[in-house]
């Protein structure tokens, strides 16, 4: 092999290695929660510790004292269709004196097409009880349901709706389906949103899965779907375009707000959360999300290095394959993570125990070292190309002798 072909091919090998930063010794340990759950879908904590969760065929469980408590806390008739069935929850700021637990699930309307309603249900003598609909009619599918609930820092609940297989509903103001919307616990429109007399907040989405509230500013940042990769991250605007389906990733279209991290091929971003515990000391501010990824051997927790101003820094990859699709993240009333698995849903081989509940128990207070703006970390193929260009082949190999020590 000639001189030139050697330094293309080993030139080659060195341009392949830079990639976002992947796991090495993972910051701390994983513990099992909670098994022998059926594709529990989202988590809420209570102020007394315990966990309510739900279980995608219609119930809502508690962990309470590191226990699965035995009885449902409710069992709803939902049409568990696909990717639909019982997905969001969230408890009433104020509970348990307003102790309220709402609710978005799917349901099959008179004409048996399906639909997705956002109820809230009264806590009775440790049980829910009283269940009242408060935004009905929201369009639904076997696919693209959305239904992320969180009460925002503003008081006000969230609720994340899919296009339900119609692309062309998400660019529909006059339909609740590709949006986020935006209520007051009674389920109407508050004064300051947007669009006078409308839930909507905002328009254009595929399928937003996850939803978290930044801690300093208390804006919300989305995690979405794309059709074949262009899995995004965005941070919403009032009353903003995110797009779908007219433009997916970043267009650079001004009629529409580009996306602070785009995944292609797809990773299938799910719940997300913005870390404030200390006991995450090198995590704080930053947003992790989980991805349900492809059969789950792709599946991870993702780390979104964010600096003060929201600003995307750099990334991490964190437990790939080794605990198949996640579903959501929160962060307790004890300062730990937790995470769900979703490997009984028929897109993965459930493994022994599934589904689970985890916890994520920090092992060192090492700060982790930060990425740059692009998620990757420095690329030595890189360096060394510019040392072959000015140095030589003696040089180049001097080079990767010292890069090889270093690591």
């Amino acid at each position: 092999m000639g001189w030139a072909k050697r330094v293309l091919l080993l030139l080659a090998l060195l341009f392949s290695t830079g990639a976002v930063r992947a796991q090495g010794q993972l910051p701390f340990t994983v513990e099992v929660v909670a098994q022998g759950l059926e594709v529990p879908w989202a988590l809420a904590f209570a102020p007394d510790g315990r966990l309510f969760l739900t279980e995608r065929p219609g119930r809502v469980r508690v962990v309470a004292q590191g226990r699965l408590l035995g009885p449902p806390w409710a069992a709803l008739p939902v049409a568990s269709v696909g990717e639909g069935g019982l997905m969001g929850i969230a408890l009433d700021p104020a509970f348990p004196a307003q102790p309220f637990v709402y609710l978005c699930y799917t349901y099959r309307q008179g004409d048996g097409t399906l639909a997705n309603r956002i109820v809230r249900l009264r806590e009775v003598e440790g049980r829910g009880a009283e269940e009242t609909v408060l935004v009905d009619g929201i369009p639904g599918a076997e696919i693209h349901d959305g239904c992320r609930l969180k009460f925002g820092p503003d008081g006000m609940l969230w609720a994340t709706t899919g296009d339900a297989r119609r692309p062309e509903l998400a660019q529909d103001l006059s339909s609740l389906a590709g949006k986020v919307l935006r209520m007051e616990r009674g389920g109407f429109p508050p004064p300051d949103n947007p669009f006078p007399g409308s839930l909507v907040y905002t328009l254009g989405h595929r399928n937003p899965q996850g939803l978290a509230f930044h801690p300093r500013t208390g804006q919300a940042w989305i995690t979405e779907h794309g059709p074949v990769g262009n899995d995004e991250v965005n941070r919403l605007v009032p009353g903003a375009n995110y797009g779908w389906p007219l433009v997916q990733g970043r267009a650079g279209d001004p009629r529409f707000i580009d996306p602070v991290a785009v995944y292609s091929p797809s990773i299938a971003p799910a719940g997300a959360v913005f870390v404030t515990s200390p006991r995450y000391p090198q995590w704080q501010g930053d947003l992790l999300f989980v991805t349900l990824g492809f059969g789950g051997e792709q599946s991870h927790l993702r780390r979104l290095d964010l600096d003060d101003q929201g600003n995307l820094v750099g990334q991490e990859v964190l437990l790939q394959g080794e605990w198949g699709r996640l579903r959501d993240i929160v962060q307790g009333t004890d300062g730990y993570l937790y995470l769900t698995t979703s490997n009984r849903d028929g897109r993965a081989g459930p493994r022994p125990g599934d589904d689970k509940v985890l916890r994520l128990v920090p092992s060192s207070p090492t700060p982790a070292p930060r990425g740059d703006p692009s998620g990757t970390t420095p690329n030595p193929g890189l360096i060394l190309a510019f040392a072959v260009l000015g140095m030589g082949v003696v040089s180049l190999w001097l080079l990767l002798f010292a890069w090889r020590r270093r690591e």
